[in-house]
């Protein structure tokens, strides 16, 4: 083993140790990535657990659980999908479950996912219904962890110090603008949903924040 391997090792253990949640979800994660891909039942998978406006008439508890297993709606690993994956959970979720506890994470991630799905849903209605989105997008494929990371990644942004925090904020709420695809006045829906999906992770953030003001400095 080299210096740098075991550097290496080290660095990953401490990380492990310091968010043990979060590492096990991301080794959840990378295993049922490999496993759908390695028996080819990926695209029947994505199907199932697609939180798109008909699967969460059906089975919307199924659709909900089993969404955030998966790295995206193609299955395949792209840049944005690494960025993702890396930033909004190895990063922002582990950030808040090493310093702010498992609970925040959770609340985060969670209220990112759960939230920002179920929130967007009167919207698409509303779009399809004025001819803004295709009737195909009620049963589009619509899975991965982006909701909860962005979530996840906009609660860490409050909890920052704010000349870090400030910046970091902006760009959480503004790529969705900007890589949106627009049908006039109408961002596509899962745009609109990292939007609302940020907007509950810096609710969850402010919360803490203020909750930590209230309870005071810790004892020494």
């Amino acid at each position: 083993m080299t210096a740098g391997t075991a550097v290496a090792g080290r660095a990953l253990r401490r990380w492990v140790r310091a968010g043990p949640a979060t590492a096990t979800y991301l080794g959840a994660l990378v295993a049922a990535h490999v496993v759908l891909a390695a028996t080819g039942t990926g695209p029947a998978a994505r199907t199932w657990s697609s939180t798109n406006v008909e699967n969460l008439r059906d089975h919307p508890l199924g659709a909900l659980a089993t969404s955030p297993f998966h790295l995206g709606n193609s299955g395949e690993i792209t840049p944005g999908t690494v960025a993702i994956v890396g930033v909004g959970i190895g990063g922002a979720l582990w950030w808040l479950e090493a310093r702010r506890g498992v609970a925040t994470a959770g609340a985060a991630f969670l209220g990112g996912h759960v939230g920002a799905t179920v929130l967007t849903v009167p919207l698409i209605l509303a779009a399809v219904e004025a001819g803004a989105y295709p009737a195909s997008v009620l049963s589009a494929v619509d899975v991965g962890v982006s909701y909860g990371a962005q979530g996840a990644a906009a609660a860490a942004t409050v909890l920052l110090p704010r000349r870090a925090g400030v910046p970091a904020a902006l760009v959480v709420a503004g790529w969705p603008l900007l890589d949106a695809d627009w049908t006039g006045w109408w961002p596509d829906f899962t745009s609109v949903g990292h939007l609302v999906a940020a907007g509950i992770g810096f609710g969850v953030g402010l919360a803490v924040r203020r909750g930590a003001r209230r309870a005071g400095p810790r004892p020494s």
